[in-house]
């Protein structure tokens, strides 16, 4: 398979940026763990981590006990509990492992389901999110296969998106309030 197919393949499958990876990185991924495949809690084989991880220790240092079980170990706050479930205020929600700004005000909207819910990622110009803060991941864990969203900076589980949303997009990223960080401003 040509390198430029394989990676249309590899960026249809866990949404990464067409021009990030180069052949030999991608190559490693497929042979490191295969398609969809997980090891542990994390994604050591992702070709757009931008900032090395941290220790499981000093995340346990760094985050509330609520954060470090949603964002690294993957869980997720009960619905109608989050603190931006309601928010309304104008800003930027960005990541509480690494401050990675994710998701505007703007795009925010109340989908009844008892999570914060996004239209689109804040960077997204049409269907291309090469330049947001975040990456989608096939997710199994629960028998059926999902889309889960993760920070493209540091991999912290953010929560899903789910094809359920309001147009034009059609999207729902249904996010845990506790993976996230609000900075009010005008955007």
């Amino acid at each position: 398979m040509g390198n430029i197919v394989m990676a249309r393949l590899l960026r249809a499958l866990w949404g990464l940026p067409f021009l990030e990876a180069s052949p030999r990185a991608l190559r490693c991924r497929l042979v490191g763990g295969g398609l969809g495949a997980r090891t542990g809690h994390g994604d050591a084989g992702s070709v757009t981590k931008h900032e090395p991880s941290l220790a499981k220790s000093e995340w346990r240092k760094k985050l509330t006990p609520e954060q470090f079980h949603v964002t690294r170990e993957k869980g997720t706050e009960p619905p109608f509990s989050g603190i931006y479930l309601n928010n309304k205020e104008s800003g930027m929600y960005h990541c509480v492992c690494c401050d990675n700004p994710l998701f505007s005000s703007e795009k925010k909207y109340s989908s009844g389901t008892g999570w914060p819910s996004f239209s689109e990622a804040h960077g997204t110009s049409g269907s291309d999110e090469s330049n947001t803060g975040i990456l989608r991941r096939v997710d199994t864990s629960l028998g059926s296969v999902r889309t889960e969203v993760v920070c493209k900076q540091c991999e912290a589980h953010l929560g899903h998106v789910f094809p359920d949303g309001p147009g034009p997009t059609g999207q729902r990223f249904c996010v845990n309030s506790v993976a996230l960080k609000f900075k009010p401003g005008k955007h």
